[in-house]
């Protein structure tokens, strides 16, 4: 047996964190190891009764046992050196200590590599010392590389007297004898993720390591799934993350996106920190949560981790968005409302649904069509029969002069046929996923497919032109890309049967695979020898997905790439609209990996009009904001089967908040456009009705994902850390920090328990109502059918906007401010901000003459309010006109009067138009008592967005 050599002063920092001790491993008669309490004591008590006794029991301990973990299995260090190249990082290398034979021989030798890539981000990378492993592609996801592999050395080199490896916030830490590693947070010693105690194991096609969790820890992440526990994570709970066509109906199993990445959210004594860790790898995995400890097991690749200092949760978030991309900038009229159903079979039908939108005075913005547009379910293809193209382009130049926009599907599969120009450009250019050398044959809703490799420079290029082709037909304003899992309604090697038609056209389950297929097994990608979870069933890999054999450009195998299909197909995508004519793209993808968030949109999938689903968006929603995915939403009434009146009604006022809010509906389903219920279209005339006024904030949280990666939606923890009761809230949600949305969520309730953090909170639908909250009790709120409750926090100055039906024309209203202070207050201040720009831009960012950035300011100080302006270019909000004209101003106590108001410096701006409106007392909704508290209205103003402006008025205390 072979010992490392750790000087004294490579152990100090470790010592110090009674949950990682070390004790040096170099052992003689005279040196034992330290243990801690009462082992320390009986193993003292044995060596001293009996030396040579206490010494066979040594070394068999040590041949079994160190802290719990078997001293032959997992892998020691046996060289460590620092690099100051690059900024410096640590180029280390283990060794097995005893191969084992489940899952595979182990890998002799790994390579690790650690580097403190940021102050708030470190890396930690393990892989074969000696073979290239499948990672994540660089050009997929643009990052750092780690450092290109060397021959890793034969013999041990010692001692090793590297100190721990510090950062300036986070430390790596490591135990050399079995190798473990830790990373621990500088600022309070806190352990963030630590290694030691567990196996370690790395095969080629079996990877465990695992981490020790403290018990109230709260985390968030690993996805996609549907938890019905809700937003946090819950012990036992499977995790397996691995793309699949799955309906968002399945809980708790793998659905259509990869997300290994989790928050961990700790609360020790009313300090809260948080961090993120992300676990950069394509390939299946399962996760166990058990509360205490986190294991991941892996199909493939490498350890490549990723940890994130936080310590808030906007902090983490913006890190993680740091590495992985920004998410994407979207166009202003993507946050209006979107209409979809799979199953308008003609023209007519999509042109009397937007009419009966405009008749029923519903707000839209965007109409869609599912594949009901094509030829035989072909890509790029237009049905000439129910959608000809003089007609549909009629129609397109009829709704995009009103500043409506049209967004239609495409699946990633190929139909194979003769006379398809799409299939023959593929096939000319090779550009299609191949199985023994040969295009891979699938089967989706055209019949017989091949699949186009995104992975495949000649493939995107195709993909990008086919897409300007499709274009030059159909001018559409943004794509819909769907089925990109890849969905294959075969498995296996398939073959076009000779005997019978495929599909056959007088199906009515054209889902049912009409392919002669078989099963493969014969290798060890189509049946690996650790089975993940895969569809809650330990699934075969290739299941109603392309075989896992099947490969890429380069040879690259979809075993390892499978979950970056429906993320390199939307980069691709992205690039082909850039190229159309340089405006903003609009993408909405169902299949999604780590970094989709940067070109797209993403809607849940497949969800079912029951009240349980409805609770189930809103975790979900949630999650992908964490995912760096802001832009998300549900099928609002449900895909299928047919909704109850009353649930559309609770559906659409929950999902016209919503940061991406579309109804859409299976064929098979009733009619459910918001017209069709008389008591529907008053709840959405409602809710959409103050989403449309809350546009102007809705756009700015966009501005701000896309710039600090911070989410639209947000967990109330986001905003409220320290407010524990909340960390496992999921039926509630913030809009940005300011702004609490709190639906009905359960069958024939006519009122809402609802959790405030502590402060004032006014109903953005009768602003004289308020929650003065104190704890975290409950509060019972009136909840008629069709009513939500949206409230506004204490501290906000929130833009808003007349609104209207169509966002074009609800962007060019003047402004109100609402300015909402604590309830009462003598002293205090309130914030607020709004980003304004050309939306048809690719990029969201400032640039004078081309947006404008406005910060509000107001307090309120003994009797004297202020507010105030600051303007960054105002230029474009100048040449646009857009003016406020009213101020809503909550919580204070007495009458207006003596205004002064400044603008660009000038203070003698007229003021003969400007008055104000006490519009009432404030009524505390929680206790449903009057209080002194009046909304004070400062009407009649005509303030230029663009300038700088400053205001005061003296409030006279009432008696």
């Amino acid at each position: 047996m072979h010992f490392v050599l750790l000087k004294q002063s490579t152990l100090t920092h470790y010592t110090s964190h009674p949950s990682y001790l070390q004790y040096p491993l170099v052992f003689s008669l005279s040196h034992f190891p330290k243990t801690r309490g009462d082992r320390e004591k009986r193993y003292k008590r044995e060596m001293l009764s009996s030396s040579s006794l206490w010494f066979l029991g040594f070394l068999l301990s040590l041949c079994v046992n160190i802290n719990g973990v078997s001293a032959l299995q997992g892998y020691r260090l046996v060289s460590l050196e620092q690099s100051n190249l690059d900024g410096g990082y640590l180029i280390g290398y283990l060794q097995a200590k005893q191969s084992t034979s489940k899952y595979g021989p182990d890998i002799p030798s790994l390579r690790l590599f650690v580097k403190h890539e940021t102050d708030k981000r470190v890396r930690v990378q393990i892989t074969d010392a000696d073979n290239q492993r499948w990672e994540v592609p660089y050009n997929l996801l643009p990052r750092n590389p780690a450092p290109p592999l060397t021959k890793s050395p034969k013999k041990t080199l010692s001692p090793i007297s590297l100190s721990p490896f510090a950062g300036s916030e986070l430390i790596f830490s490591f135990k050399p004898d079995p190798f473990s590693f830790s990373i621990t947070r500088k600022f309070n010693n806190e352990i963030l993720f630590d290694t030691s105690n567990s196996d370690f194991i790395f095969k080629d096609q079996y990877i465990q390591i695992s981490t020790k969790l403290p018990k109230d820890a709260s985390l968030y992440g690993l996805g996609e799934n549907t938890q019905p526990s809700g937003i946090k994570l819950k012990p036992n709970d499977p995790y397996t993350i691995y793309t699949t066509d799955a309906s968002a109906i399945n809980l708790n199993t793998d659905l259509y996106g990869s997300h290994p990445v989790y928050m961990d959210l700790r609360n020790e004594g009313g300090k809260v920190f948080t961090h993120g860790v992300l676990l950069l790898n394509s390939n299946g995995m399962d996760v166990f949560y058990k509360g205490t400890s986190l294991t991941y097991k892996i199909i493939g690749g490498l350890l490549d981790f990723y940890f994130f200092s936080g310590p808030d949760p906007l902090d983490m978030v913006d890190q993680y968005t740091i590495l992985i991309g920004r998410p994407a900038p979207m166009p202003y009229w993507a946050l209006g409302f979107h209409q979809c159903r799979w199953g308008y079979k003609n023209l007519s039908v999509v042109e009397d649904v937007v009419a009966n939108y405009k008749k029923a005075n519903i707000p839209l913005d965007v109409i869609w069509n599912d594949d009901d547009h094509m030829d035989a379910a072909k890509d790029f293809t237009l049905d000439p029969i129910n959608y000809p193209r003089p007609k549909l382009l009629d129609f397109l130049n009829q709704i995009h002069s009103q500043g409506m926009k049209y967004i239609v599907l495409i699946d990633p599969g190929i139909a194979v046929n003769n006379s398809y120009g799409v299939y023959l450009r593929g096939m000319q250019k090779d550009v299609f996923i191949k199985l023994d050398g040969k295009p891979y044959l699938a089967q989706v809703w055209p019949g017989p497919l091949y699949f186009p490799d995104f992975l495949n420079p000649n493939g995107v290029s195709w993909w990008v032109d086919e897409i300007s082709r499709f274009h030059q037909l159909v001018p559409v304003d943004g794509l819909w890309i769907d089925m990109n899992e890849a969905s294959n309604f075969c498995t296996g090697k398939c073959t076009i049967p000779t005997n019978r038609a495929c599909p056959d056209p007088k199906s009515t389950t054209p889902w049912v695979c009409c392919l002669d297929c078989k099963n493969l097994t014969s290798t060890r990608w189509d049946d690996p020898p650790y089975k993940i979870n895969a569809s809650g069933k330990t699934a075969p890999l290739g299941y109603n997905t392309i075989a896992t054999s099947a490969e890429h450009f380069n040879g690259i195998l979809e075993y390892n790439a499978h979950s970056l299909y429906g993320f390199s197909q939307a980069i691709a995508t992205h690039k082909a609209l850039l190229n159309l004519d340089g405006k903003r793209p609009f993408i909405l993808t169902r299949s999604t990996f780590v970094g989709s968030g940067s070109y797209g949109a993403h809607w849940t999938g497949d969800n079912k009009g029951t009240w349980e689903n409805l609770r189930y968006s809103i975790s979900t929603m949630l999650n992908f904001g964490i995912f760096g995915m802001p832009m998300v939403g549900s099928d609002i009434c449900g895909f299928y089967p047919a909704p109850t009146e009353e649930l559309c009604n609770r559906w659409i006022e929950l999902g016209a908040f919503y940061p991406f809010s579309r109804d859409h509906a299976n064929f098979a389903s009733p009619r459910q456009e918001l017209y069709q219920w008389d008591s529907v279209a008053k709840s959405a005339r409602n809710a959409l009705g103050l989403r449309y006024k809350l546009l102007p904030y809705l756009y700015t949280l966009a501005y701000e994902a896309h710039t600090t990666g911070a989410p639209v939606a947000r967990p109330v923890f986001f905003t409220f850390p320290g407010f524990t009761p909340s960390y496992g809230l999921s039926t509630q949600f913030t809009l940005g920090s300011s702004v609490l949305v709190s639906p009905v969520l359960e069958q024939g309730s006519k009122s809402v328990k609802a959790m405030f953090p502590p402060g004032s909170w006014y109903n953005l639908f009768d602003m004289t109502k308020v929650v003065v909250s104190k704890d975290a009790s409950l509060v019972t709120l009136d909840a008629p059918l069709n009513e939500i409750n949206v409230h506004v926090y204490q501290g906000t100055v929130l833009p808003m906007q007349r609104g209207g039906t169509i966002s074009k024309e609800a962007r060019e209203t003047p402004f109100t401010l609402v300015i909402a202070f604590p309830y009462g207050t003598d002293g205090a201040e309130s914030k607020g901000r709004v980003y304004i720009d050309d939306d048809e831009r690719p990029e969201m960012v400032l640039v004078d003459g081309e947006a404008s950035y406005i910060e509000f300011v107001a307090s309120v100080k003994g009797k004297i309010v202020t507010v105030s302006s600051n303007v960054q270019m105002g230029g474009f909000c100048l040449a646009k006109g857009l003016m406020i004209e009213k101020m809503s101003v909550l919580g204070l106590q007495g009458k207006a009067k003596d205004l002064s108001i400044e603008i660009d410096g000038n203070n003698s701006v007229n003021t003969t138009s400007v008055y104000f409106d006490h519009v009432g007392e404030v009524q505390e909704e929680s206790e449903g008592r009057r209080m002194k508290g009046l909304m004070v209205e400062v009407g009649g103003l005509e303030l230029p967005l663009g300038k700088r402006f400053s205001m005061s008025w003296r409030m006279d205390i009432l008696g």
